[in-house]
């Protein structure tokens, strides 16, 4: 009789791995209740024992010897509390000691090492486990090493997450043999750039998402836990019905959907991937980040610090310009940066003080331990990056909270500037405005776009440039202009109220004129697509797709 054979290839201290095991001898020992239930007798011999889950059937990769020492006992520990129960069921002594049974935990680094040697694949059913999160900003040169040989030199294979090093090696392992896996992983690896660089690869491998919860709150019992937002994913190459547990939010219980199909994105649309890209793929104007100064906080000011600095140097008033990041746009907050970059020596001259604030920044990139850093020293005066357009531009915060319905995003005049947090589109129209601000734009964002932690990461290269424009009349392009304006008016009747306030999805009652604004102009977005208005959020993530699909077949 076939055992199912199970794998850990991160197992820790066993955790996953004892849990099973536990939960399958608890099903066993109900089964065993049922049936003395109806007066059957158990045999106790080797041959004939009504015990069948085995610790023989249990597998595991770990790189820690301690932990595998601790994932050993635990899982044997596991076994006599299961046993001391089962021995209560059947009323007969079940001989303990000398132990008989053993796990097969496997000391080793499971990215080099050949899983072959622990288990075979055609003798493995399922393989499980919550493999290590480490971004790819956050690896040593040897686990970039290890990420680049497992994925075989792929494309972008040195920008994705260490956990997908195990997605890849299980799908390599699974060839074509029925094995199920499922991982808990960090959520960056379903969103934003990691999807394309992680899974194209996978999936040329013949392996397709079956079930898979989308983000929620990783909870534990220890003290003081950090917020850790995850998903779990179960891929293979047996095909069948598709599973998805929703989590409206990442506290929120799942619902259990069963999409028809289930792409990388964990969304039911074509299985395509979204390449980081440097230009649009549509016919609009570019974007761009804002100004990146390099300053250590030399040029940049307060209200109260300005109002401070200009009762020492008047002269220095015509050089301020309002600073805007996505925190200064979104909530309202007040900050302005001293320019100097166009200044002449002769102008220096007069502003003994912004002399000084040139100094401190000069001082400040010569003590970087960064050699780029250390050259920016030569110009002071001037940001590291600077991006200043002569005309309107829209402003699309980077980072923008996960509850609003809408990224709340504006228009920036050429007096002000913008920082690196920041999207800039320059020379932007009202109808661009309306476009980005629907809600089929920002139905597409969510799911494409990065995350910081829960929060959306907008950016240029995945979100806007593969976002695929509706092909518009001139009488529909007008239409979007002038309800894409009303927003901004609808803002306006709100003067002592922030951005964040007025979009906090919970208090959409509270500003009625905002609201319809953006119903209005969601509905003829909608239309300019050939959609009919209102339809639920995955129907428009569906559409956009196989336009996506189109464009870049």
């Amino acid at each position: 009789m076939h055992r199912d054979q199970l794998c850990d290839p991160a197992c820790g201290s066993g955790n996953f791995l004892t849990e099973t095991y536990i939960q399958l001898r608890k099903l066993e020992n109900k089964i065993l209740s049922e049936l003395q239930h109806y007066q059957m007798a158990f045999a106790l011999d080797e041959t004939l024992s009504p015990l069948k889950v085995s610790l023989r059937q249990f597998h595991g990769i770990e790189i820690n010897d301690f932990a595998v020492n601790v994932a050993t006992t635990a899982l044997w520990i596991a076994e006599l509390q299961a046993n001391a129960e089962a021995q209560s069921i059947i009323t007969s002594m079940i001989k303990d000691l000398p132990l008989q049974d053993s796990a097969n935990i496997v000391l080793g680094n499971a990215l080099t090492l050949d899983w072959k040697n622990v288990i075979e694949p055609e003798e493995c059913d399922y393989i499980i486990g919550n493999p290590p999160f480490l971004g790819a900003r956050n690896q040593s040169k040897q686990q970039k090493a290890e990420l680049q040989a497992v994925f075989q030199g792929a494309k972008n294979a040195g920008n994705i997450d260490y956990v997908a090093g195990w997605y890849m090696k299980a799908a390599q392992f699974v060839a074509n043999h029925p094995v199920r896996c499922a991982f808990v992983s960090t959520n960056s690896i379903c969103q934003g750039e990691q999807v394309a660089n992680v899974w194209s690869p996978i999936y040329d491998l013949g392996v397709r998402i079956d079930f898979a919860h989308d983000t929620f709150r990783w909870v534990n019992d220890s003290a003081g836990q950090a917020a850790v937002f995850v998903i779990i994913v179960g891929f293979s190459k047996l095909g069948g019905p598709k599973t998805l547990f929703h989590y409206s939010s990442v506290d929120a219980h799942p619902v259990v959907e069963h999409p028809s199909q289930l792409n990388a994105y964990l969304k039911d649309a074509p299985d395509v991937f979204v390449w980081n890209r440097p230009k649009p793929l549509c016919d609009v104007p570019e974007m761009g980040i804002g100004n990146k100064p390099i300053d250590g906080g030399n040029y940049l000011f307060s209200r109260e610090e300005k109002t401070e600095f200009l009762a020492k140097e008047p002269f220095a008033e015509k050089y301020f310009k309002r600073w805007y990041g996505s925190q200064e746009f979104i909530k309202g907050i007040e900050r302005w940066v001293l320019w100097l970059g166009d200044a002449s020596p002769a102008e220096l001259a007069r502003l003994p003080e912004s002399v000084k604030r040139i100094q401190a920044v000069r001082e400040f990139r010569l003590s970087s331990k960064s050699a780029p850093t250390q050259k920016l020293a030569a110009t002071p005066a001037r940001f590291h990056v600077e991006n200043m357009p002569e005309a309107d531009s829209i402003l699309v915060p980077e980072v923008s909270s996960e509850t609003r319905r809408y990224i709340p995003i504006g228009f920036i005049t050429p007096d002000a500037l913008a920082s690196n947090l920041v999207r800039l589109v320059p020379n932007a129209t009202p109808y661009h405005f309306g476009v980005l601000q629907s809600r089929i734009h920002n139905a597409w964002m969510r799911t494409v776009a990065g995350r910081l932690k829960s929060d959306y990461r907008y950016s240029a290269g995945v979100v806007y440039n593969n976002f695929i424009w509706p092909i518009v009349s001139n009488r529909q392009e007008e239409e979007i202009s002038r309800l894409a304006q009303q927003i901004l008016d609808a803002r306006q009747l709100y003067p002592d109220t922030t951005i964040a306030q007025m979009y906090r999805a919970d208090h959409d009652w509270m500003y009625p004129e905002l609201t319809a604004a953006h119903k209005k102009l969601d509905d003829a977005v909608e239309r300019a697509y050939g959609l009919e208005p209102g339809l639920d959020e995955r129907d428009l993530v569906a559409h956009l797709f196989k336009l996506y699909q189109q464009a870049t077949a």
